[in-house]
């Protein structure tokens, strides 16, 4: 076998990025993404591309938040591996997968191939996540009306609120946010993300009882590829009373109601409770996202 050649690729020869099957159809997941050119890199073996990768940030970042797009051919295990150890990026890895992938021994096959090159390049999975996409043919979720809502200027509010919920969360990512620098740097990470995105700061809502108990919060968002539930969080000791699923309904009327057309929204899948509000409020599962992150990252 010959030896592999890893190439970045740049405007003049990115088509060799799409000179690679795409079993699991993620072109079909990024259609409303934008990869730079510069941020695509191939592995190439006799010439014919074996793997390949496009990192991915928003329109403002100058390096790669994520990789996104991760393919790997049969029997090229070592290849893909070799194309994620040699970037210059080693950030969290996304694989965006069929949400019936499980299903089919073809497409189960291709996606383990992609694991196995990401585990050979010293990548830990964190957490597989359901996404969702509602469609205005699902109908909005009825509004409960138990619960008052309203802006908030204060990122401190925030910054508390986020504290206390992520007390006792089952996200991922924020469990790792935890492990590795407490409860306010969890927090300060969401606040941070919800910044970054270009909806505006003036979304984000506090949910009150009526007897003014803050309840919990939603932030409706769009990210670079539209608009999407951004946060939903109950506080711990309004659990228990179905509030995420009045947060969940509130925040997709929202969306609608500032000219949204569909609307996203993303959960892990351990998280039970909350892919119950999800189909509850009528978001099917339209695909899987599986994230990796550098296993540095845990000792870092």
């Amino acid at each position: 076998m010959t030896d592999t050649v890893i190439r970045a690729l740049d405007e003049s020869d990115a088509h060799l990025f799409d000179a690679h099957p795409d079993p699991l159809n993620a072109r079909a997941a990024h259609e409303r993404t934008t990869h730079r050119p510069h941020w695509k890199r191939v592995a190439l073996r006799d010439g014919n591309v074996v793997a390949r990768g496009a990192w991915w940030g928003g329109p403002d970042d100058e390096q790669p938040v994520n990789l996104n797009w991760f393919d790997v051919a049969e029997g090229e295990v070592e290849a893909g591996a070799e194309l994620l150890r040699s970037a210059p990026w080693q950030v969290e890895l996304e694989l965006n997968l069929p949400g019936d992938w499980r299903e089919h021994p073809d497409l189960a096959a291709a996606a383990e191939t992609r694991f196995a090159a990401a585990r050979a390049a010293g990548y830990e999975l964190l957490v597989e996540r359901f996404l969702y996409r509602w469609t205005p043919e699902r109908g909005l979720p009825e509004r409960p009306g138990r619960l008052l809502f309203t802006p908030e200027a204060d990122d401190a509010v925030f910054f508390d609120a986020l504290r206390r919920i992520h007390a006792a969360t089952l996200d991922a990512h924020a469990l790792k946010a935890i492990e590795e620098g407490g409860l306010d740097r969890a927090a300060q990470e969401e606040l941070d993300f919800f910044h970054w995105c270009p909806s505006p700061r003036e979304w984000w809502q506090l949910a009150h009882t009526p007897e003014g108990e803050l309840a919990g919060i939603h932030i409706p968002a769009h990210n670079p590829s539209g608009p999407t539930i951004g946060f939903i969080g109950v506080l711990p000791e309004h659990r228990g009373r179905g509030y995420a699923y009045d947060l969940l309904a509130e925040c997709t009327h929202f969306l609608v109601e500032h000219g949204a057309e569909a609307v996203t929204g993303a959960t892990d899948r351990g998280n039970f409770p909350m892919a119950a509000n999800f189909t509850r409020a009528g978001f099917p599962v339209v695909r899987e996202r599986i994230n990796f992150h550098p296993a540095a990252e845990a000792v870092s």
